[in-house]
């Protein structure tokens, strides 16, 4: 058994389809949208090939209409490609987004695993950095996991405590991780591998440099793709 592991695909289509298509099985980790030009495409692809999707934070912002309280300096950025996300998503592709669980557990070749956006005790807004002592400690929402997959920093990691072991694939569709590539996982004979795959990063700055909104974020999430690192405070 193969399983592509993604996460934080932020409507980046290229990056996606750049995806080798040679998985069993595509888990998603959730954020489907913003930031990126191709929300609409993007969970297209995901209904259509993803056996498990779990939903983040901007897929809730987006579906229901409320705050992705995401970090300070992305705030504007989420604000304004959530608002032109909206303008192109039809009702059938809120309505996907609303229905999206916040966990889910799945069984293979003995092992189980709890699919999370952020944290399993927070599974939509915790911000959980790869070096925290908090992966360590036992929570009730993960008893029984082998396990725990989670997204929402951007950030790989592969840490394991005692016979657990906790994973993040990074991002897919807006790397932060110090240059443009898309990041992802792949679990394969009972051990996880991090990857990081090239793909036209050109095309989708090209996308976003036409969207209808301020030139001042499109610069920056331009920046933000190109670099794979969070602009400077005083762009």
């Amino acid at each position: 058994m193969k399983i592509a592991i993604i996460s934080d695909l932020h409507a980046n289509l290229e990056a996606l389809l750049a995806l080798p298509r040679d998985y069993d099985e595509l888990w998603v980790l959730g954020d489907l949208v913003n930031y990126g030009p191709n929300p609409a495409e993007v969970i297209d692809f995901v209904r259509a090939n993803a056996s498990a999707v779990v939903r983040g934070n901007h897929d809730n912002s987006v579906a229901f209409d409320v705050d992705c309280r995401c970090s300070p300096r992305f705030r504007q950025m989420a604000e304004a490609t959530g608002i032109y996300g909206s303008s192109v998503l039809g009702p059938g592709d809120k309505q996907f987004l609303r229905e999206l669980p916040m966990r889910i557990w799945r069984t293979v070749e003995g092992k189980r695993f709890l699919l999370c956006h952020a944290t399993p005790s927070d599974p939509l807004f915790e911000y959980r950095p790869p070096d925290s002592p908090l992966w360590a400690q036992a929570e009730e929402t993960s008893a029984g996991a082998d396990v725990i997959l989670a997204g929402h920093t951007h950030l790989q990691f592969v840490r394991t405590f005692g016979g657990r072991t906790v994973a993040n694939p990074g991002s897919l569709g807006q790397s932060k991780s110090g240059d443009y590539r898309a990041r992802y996982a792949v679990w394969q004979d009972g051990e996880i591998r991090l990857c990081a795959l090239e793909y036209p990063v050109e095309a989708t700055v090209a996308k976003i440099l036409s969207l209808p909104i301020r030139e001042n974020i499109k610069a920056e999430l331009a920046s933000v793709l190109r670099t794979g690192k969070v602009p400077p405070a005083d762009r």
